[in-house]
């Protein structure tokens, strides 16, 4: 949009560099969100009536507190982040189109969950087998274009966060192990996806982490860390700027007590946007680290499902491990407070893995 304009209109250059650009996309984003955001909110009330089913084995306080909000609001995130992309990204680099691609898919395959969750009236609508299968086609395809569209020389590289140089070839095994990461980061949010304000803030700390590691790895400054240049992978922080605006915007409406819920439409897309990103700047393990919050809650449930089935008694009070807190008294705030706080050191530690050399 900014070359149309210099076509017409004399500006200085750093109008146009990067970091300009993320910056834009980053209010964009908010400013949708916050415009929108209560118009959106009515409009889900129209369309959903009782709002989003409530899980009769969750917490009880969740009944009477979260019955009736409506879901579906990462409709509005996902629309702010497209919006502002394609304002503000440059359009010819490939890890946008990606970017965008899948993000519109995996929040479709969230939308149709949600849609039958609020028409039939039941907390559980899509199978889980469908969704995976869902999920790890659309990941294949992804982790395919990705590494066609990577230097060949470190196509299938996993690197180690903290230490220069250590980065190890594993192959082929590269295609599932990040098909995994996608697929993965995306069901983790979704779990995440629990309290109030719980998934948006942690969100918005993990896009920071990663829009750090983009514009560094993707430019001139790449050479000055213990990190691995990707050549076009700056763009991807514009994309990463865009999610922290929507995401802080979508916070005016979903925190404590939220009057929108983010709902498998917006928790679906923007974790497998997280892992895809974690994937094109190979920064896989460093997601892990900044994102650790995620990682915790999905073996939560790993460890609950697996402790049941072989003592047939509960490992947690409740999983994923947000309810478990819950279950010992905390008010909803304070965990997330909480949760958020763990959320902020864990970025802090990703930011680290930027050692200056």
């Amino acid at each position: 949009m900014l070359n149309y304009l210099f076509d017409y209109f004399s500006a200085p250059d750093y109008l146009n560099t990067i970091f300009t650009r993320l910056v834009l996309s980053f209010f964009t984003a908010l400013i949708i969100t916050l415009s929108f955001g209560d118009r959106m909110i009515a409009f889900l009330h129209r369309k959903e009536g009782e709002g989003q089913p409530i899980r009769e084995d969750g917490p009880k306080s969740h009944l009477l507190t979260k019955k009736g909000t409506p879901t579906m609001g990462g409709l509005l995130i996902v629309e702010a982040v497209t919006i502002a992309v394609l304002i503000c990204a440059n359009l010819q680099n490939v890890f946008i189109w990606l970017s965008l691609a899948v993000l519109l898919i995996y929040g479709f395959t969230g939308f149709l969950d949600d849609y039958v969750k609020v028409t039939k009236h039941t907390a559980n609508a899509m199978t889980a087998k469908m969704k995976l299968f869902l999920q790890f086609l659309t990941a294949a395809a992804v982790v395919s274009i990705i590494t066609y569209s990577t230097p060949e020389n470190i196509r299938y590289t996993l690197s180690i966060p903290y230490f220069e140089h250590l980065a190890f070839n594993i192959g082929l095994f590269y295609l599932p192990f990040a098909m995994v990461v996608i697929a993965g980061a995306s069901n983790a949010v979704n779990l995440t996806d629990g309290l109030d304000g719980l998934a948006s803030g942690l969100l918005i700390m993990a896009f920071g982490v990663m829009c750090a590691i983009a514009y560094v790895c993707g430019g001139e400054l790449a050479s000055s860390f213990y990190i691995i240049e990707i050549p076009g992978s700056a763009e991807i922080a514009v994309v990463c700027a865009a999610v922290m605006g929507s995401c802080l915007g979508f916070l005016w409406f979903n925190a404590s007590p939220a009057k929108v819920f983010m709902g498998d439409t917006g928790s679906l897309a923007l974790g497998a946007l997280l892992g895809t990103i974690a994937v094109m700047l190979k920064s896989e393990l460093t997601l892990a680290i900044a994102g650790g919050i995620f990682v915790v809650e999905s073996i939560s449930v790993m460890i609950q499902v697996f402790w049941y089935k072989r003592t047939g008694k509960r490992f947690f009070r409740m999983a994923p491990i947000h309810h478990h807190f819950e279950q010992l008294g905390w008010p909803e705030t304070r965990v997330v407070n909480r949760f958020w706080i763990i959320g902020i050191i864990l970025s802090v530690l990703g930011l680290l893995t930027l050692l200056s050399k």
